[in-house]
């Protein structure tokens, strides 16, 4: 039972992971002692955050856009390059787009469903021979996947392709964790309600106070929050856990769905 959170020794590649919700969960896969990779499609900010995060252990910057699929197979050759097995693959490179729905342009759908799904399924599919190796029955791999509370409730904002291919994640998750199963891997979502991250600094600059009083626990959520729900569905705790969509948005989705 001591043991049901130790990540010690294992190996993770966290997409996005210079900044926001991906940096908040890179930064808690390095300090309970996972080996982490950590991809972004600018090198100077995924450079500087993988310098940042070692002083607390192993953590190491490949950058690369995942919209194009020759960056994308390169950043695999180079995890591969580097490691015989991969125990952790968190999907969190994401995009959104707003603007109202007579003007919303084909290349803010296309942009954001490139980013947040094609790259996730693509991503997954080009590393599961890794993710399986390091795999067996009482200690699978995991796949973590980003959604958004957004993919499970009506957004307030006009953000259309954005809340559609959250919720084209959530159904990739459960579609991926019933095929990947007897291959050892759970595959699981996250679904964040409001942290602050830079896709959130203009809603949260415009309406911080009107969001943090309509989430029930009173406020916005904190890395510690991210890094929990990431470091418990990468531990023994959570094996026999796959196909799960789980909220960590202080209750912000059961008051919408109140309020509607």
């Amino acid at each position: 039972m001591e043991n049901l959170f130790n990540l010690n020794g294992k190996i993770a590649l966290v997409t996005g992971g210079s900044r926001g919700i991906g940096a908040m969960i890179a930064e808690g896969f390095v300090r309970n002692g996972v080996k982490t990779y950590i991809s972004s499609r600018k090198s100077d900010p995924c450079d500087k955050k993988a310098r940042e995060l070692s002083k607390y252990g192993e953590c190491i910057s490949i950058p690369a856009d995942l919209t194009d699929m020759n960056e994308m197979d390169k950043l695999v050759t180079k995890i591969k390059d580097k490691e015989t097995k991969l125990n952790i693959l968190v999907n969190n490179a994401g995009a959104a787009w707003g603007a109202s729905f007579d003007d919303f342009p084909e290349i803010g759908w296309d942009k954001v469903m490139d980013t947040n799904v094609k790259s996730v399924f693509f991503l997954t599919q080009k590393l599961v021979d890794i993710l399986e190796t390091s795999a067996s029955t009482s200690d699978p791999s995991r796949i973590i996947n980003i959604g958004s509370i957004d993919g499970l409730g009506i957004p307030r904002a006009e953000t259309y392709s954005y809340p559609a291919s959250k919720a084209a994640v959530h159904q990739l998750t459960k579609v991926l964790a019933n095929r990947l199963a007897n291959r050892n891997i759970n595959v699981n979502a996250i679904a964040p309600g409001p942290f602050e991250s830079n896709m959130m600094a203009h809603t949260l600059e415009e309406y911080g106070e009107q969001i943090r009083s309509s989430v029930p626990r009173g406020r916005i959520g904190v890395p510690e929050d991210m890094a929990g729900a990431s470091i418990f569905l990468s531990s023994k705790a959570s094996s026999y856990i796959t196909g799960s969509i789980i909220p960590v948005d202080g209750g912000s989705l059961i008051a919408r769905r109140h309020m509607e």
